[in-house]
């Protein structure tokens, strides 16, 4: 049962936040998720010449390709007029983490993993796309995965 002490007072010149735990759990990640979010920047697609909002919960991966940045959600590729190191800080609450120098991957869509023969990590999303994790990135990932992420 998690237990909340709010202490309103003038003496406190800004809002602190502490959490004290023995444990990391999604709940403790979705509650910051929340604190944080209040100023969070939205990330807009394009796709047929239209802007779209997009729910950083449905993007897959993003990925950097001649210069340009896609966001793939199920079969879908939406251009995000950003730079990549952007939209990692913006998606970095939502459990994605760097894949490789050009990719960001949501840990959350992540179906199975395979080695392949050059040390990489081969990643199955659930709609069937697959991307590679270089070998800089496996063990934070492996980490952050096995830390319940």
């Amino acid at each position: 049962m998690m237990k909340v002490n709010i202490d309103i007072n003038e003496d406190h010149p800004e809002p602190l936040i502490t959490i004290q735990t023995n444990e990391w759990t999604e709940e403790l990640e979705e509650i910051i998720a929340i604190i944080k979010g209040r100023n969070r920047k939205r990330l807009f697609g394009i796709e047929s010449d239209q802007t779209v909002l997009l729910d950083p919960r449905e993007i897959e991966f993003v990925y950097a390709e001649s210069r340009r940045i896609f966001a793939c959600i199920g079969n879908r590729k939406l251009e995000i007029r950003m730079k990549l190191y952007e939209i990692e800080s913006i998606l970095a609450p939502y459990n994605f983490m760097r894949f490789s120098k050009s990719v960001i991957g949501n840990l959350n869509h992540i179906v199975s993993f395979e080695l392949s023969f050059n040390g990489n990590l081969c990643v199955h999303f659930q709609s069937g796309s697959k991307e590679y994790i270089s070998r800089k990135y496996v063990t934070p990932i492996k980490n952050r995965l096995a830390m319940g992420g």
